[in-house]
């Protein structure tokens, strides 16, 4: 205001109104213009600065997104690889289940075959694979010559049952023994033609002074013990002893006081004590057999047998001849027959009929079939090249540079300080990380056991890429709750700051109405206020 004029008071004082209205009113409109209520540190360097602080650190925040969304794509990506990892691991496996099949790759297994497993010339059963026992008089001697007549005699079977045993041991009435639980009993006393009687229960009494003899006796030890019928061996007398065979299904039981007087002695008689030892094969527990009546241990029907020899990786079958092949099973058809020994090995034992003066087999090694192994061959090309493509499908799942299934590292940093990180190590899911080398032609897949190994590989590693898909998914959540983290405090950041700076446009466009107002009745009122002055001015004229 120039200094050479002159205002009177009440002008003056109009006028600083106008100015100060003037003034609210450009603050106001700059408000309104800007959409805040601070502009700089003049307008309110408090809330100037706290929201300048947190738009820096919702920038900063904002820039870490695009890293964050980055990682979250490659985490997609290795997902990805290990959801197609699983398929080619499931395609291989079906190719080794094809190898499991096809026919057996040995037309031969390694094996041994038994000789005539009897001395009478009878083949083993699966139900008793000791073949015919035999029984020559008394088991503690095998016995003495039976006497006949009135002195040491020559038995034979059609002695009279009443000139056995003169001497003072002759045969008494009633004198009884039993065979396989059936009563054989002897009358001295009843005068008949009748040689003997059976009673319901199968209980036989023989009459002496009838012309019975020794083969109608022992047809009757025959028929109690079991021993007749296809197969049976019928017992006999040979060089003055009674010789009694055991049944084919059954062992031959004696008891009963009146055994003496035929040089028997009671208990019971059956194959036994013939033993194989076999070394372990294809990592199997070795096995030893020990032939007997299926008691403590010991082997009597085919069951028994493979029982003992499945803990080995054997199996035993009993061929169309009637003799006794131990083999290696279908599992391990390529493996050499491992050592055998035993008593039914050694010349020691009459009854070994595993040695090969009684007529034994034995096929060491096994015999390839041509047809197969090319067949198998071919399956493990087709495993090979599925290899090959869980090795590059590895490779390529990679986002941005970074593989988790090669190796790689992914690093993430979630603030703007770097101190809440997340570091995802990779793994190596190519075929030798999985554990799953490539095959070789001639060595794999030969038979059931080494395809059983391979299968066993691959359930492996489809175990190791279910386990990685689950922690990569359990990543993949971490990083997708940070990453909404991050962008809801970017949210409230800005809020903070523009609770701080915005101006309320709804005040604002009122503060302006009313400062307009003011501003009119400001210069109308200095408008009056210089009054006085015009009306000096129209005297004056």
């Amino acid at each position: 205001m120039s200094s050479g004029i002159v205002l009177s008071t009440s002008v003056r004082q109009n006028l600083l109104s106008l100015q100060s209205t003037a003034d609210l009113l450009a603050a106001t409109q700059g408000r309104l213009a800007s959409g805040k209520k601070v502009n700089s540190a003049l307008d309110n360097p408090v809330n100037f600065f706290t929201a300048s602080g947190l738009d820096s650190r919702a920038s900063d925040i904002n820039n870490l997104l695009d890293s964050i969304g980055n990682g979250v794509q490659v985490l997609q990506a290795a997902n990805t690889g290990i959801t197609s990892l699983q398929k080619l691991v499931d395609t291989a496996k079906s190719v080794a289940n094809q190898a499991l099949q096809t026919t057996v790759g040995y037309s031969t297994k390694a094996n041994i075959i038994s000789g005539t497993i009897t001395t009478s010339g009878i083949g083993v059963t699966a139900s008793d694979l000791r073949g015919l026992g035999t029984v020559t008089n008394t088991a503690a001697t095998l016995g003495a010559v039976v006497n006949v007549g009135a002195g040491p005699g020559t038995l034979t079977a059609a002695s009279l049952l009443s000139a056995i045993g003169t001497g003072g041991t002759a045969i008494a009435n009633n004198d009884a023994f039993t065979v396989n639980g059936k009563t054989i009993t002897f009358d001295t006393v009843t005068a008949t033609a009748t040689k003997s009687s059976t009673d319901a229960s199968g209980n036989v009494t023989f009459y002496t002074q009838s012309a019975a003899a020794v083969s109608d006796l022992l047809s009757a030890i025959d028929t109690a013990a079991g021993n007749t019928g296809t197969g049976s061996v019928a017992s006999t007398v040979a060089a003055g002893k009674l010789q009694l065979n055991t049944g084919v299904n059954a062992d031959l039981t004696l008891g009963g006081t009146g055994l003496a007087k035929l040089g028997l002695s009671a208990g019971v008689t059956y194959r036994t004590g013939d033993t194989l030892t076999f070394a372990s094969l294809g990592g199997g527990q070795p096995a030893t057999v020990t032939f007997g009546n299926g008691t403590g241990g010991s082997v009597k029907t085919l069951n028994d047998l493979n029982n003992v020899l499945s803990g080995d990786n054997l199996t035993a079958a009993i061929d169309s001849t009637g003799k006794l092949t131990i083999s290696a099973s279908n599992d391990f058809a390529s493996y050499a027959l491992p050592a055998v020994a035993g008593t039914a090995q050694s010349g020691g034992d009459a009854n070994g009929a595993f040695q090969a003066s009684k007529g034994a087999v034995t096929t060491t090694n096994p015999i390839a079939d041509a047809t197969s192994q090319a067949t198998r061959q071919g399956l493990v090309t087709q495993y090979n090249a599925i290899l090959s493509q869980i090795s590059t499908t590895a490779k390529d799942a990679s986002f941005n540079g970074v593989n988790l299934l090669n190796g790689d590292t992914l690093k993430l940093v979630f603030n703007e300080t770097a101190t809440s990180t997340l570091s995802i190590t990779g793994v190596s899911f190519g075929p030798g990380g999985l554990g799953l080398p490539n095959l070789v032609a001639g060595t794999d897949f030969i038979d059931n056991a080494a395809t059983n190994r391979v299968l066993t590989s691959l359930t492996t590693a489809g175990t190791t890429l279910r386990s990685e898909a689950s922690a990569l998914g359990a990543n993949l959540s971490v990083v997708q709750v940070r990453q909404d983290f991050s962008k809801n405090l970017i949210n409230v950041l800005k809020t903070g700051s523009a609770n701080l700076t915005l101006a309320d446009t709804n005040e604002e466009a009122a503060n302006n109405q009313a400062l307009s107002t003011r501003q009119q009745i400001a210069i109308s009122t200095l408008a009056l206020a210089n009054t006085a002055q015009q009306n000096v001015l129209r005297l004056l004229q």
